[in-house]
């Protein structure tokens, strides 16, 4: 059995995942309706992997015995200013869900929550990908936004990306 705190941060971490989600669904529509569907279909994948980082942290309180509260979701932002909005808006947000991460590990270290803390450690290793990734595509974005024939291809990059349940 985990505590109260950790427990509350981790069921909060699973509405920040599911926000995630809902986030890149909104920022794959943003493509889809710009006929960016390679891209769309980057931020698609994207958004099932966070609701599988939710699902990884609904089953770790469900195996430790603690209560599972849903919490509310907002809606997210469907307007963006241009394609580098969106990458930027997005390494931005993997950037806040890094630290919150980190906030869940800190306090289970400070407890003395080994478990959490072992099971949390998928999640940096995880982020470290994440933010690494969101970086290259902000910096490969900024190099193609202004040349349709680059975009074509940034495009085509992206189409190739499938979602994998087992790699989550």
């Amino acid at each position: 059995m985990i505590s109260e705190k950790i427990a509350t941060l981790i069921n909060e971490q699973i509405t920040k995942e599911q926000y995630a989600a809902q986030y890149y669904l909104s920022m794959s529509a943003w493509f889809s309706a710009r006929d960016l569907d390679g891209i769309a279909n980057y931020f698609r994948v994207q958004s099932k992997e966070e609701l599988m980082h939710a699902d990884k942290m609904f089953d770790y309180l469900n195996d430790v015995g603690s209560e599972i509260i849903i919490g509310q979701i907002d809606q997210p932002p469907h307007v963006f200013a241009d394609a580098k909005d969106v990458f930027e808006k997005a390494l931005e947000h993997e950037k806040i869900v890094t630290q919150s991460i980190f906030n869940i590990l800190k306090n289970a270290n400070e407890e003395g929550d080994f478990a959490t803390v072992s099971f949390l450690q998928w999640f940096v290793n995880e982020q470290v990908e994440e933010e690494a990734s969101a970086s290259q595509l902000v910096t490969k974005i900024k190099m193609v936004c202004d040349n349709p024939s680059a975009m074509y291809l940034f495009d085509q990059e992206l189409s190739q990306r499938v979602f994998d349940p087992n790699a989550v």
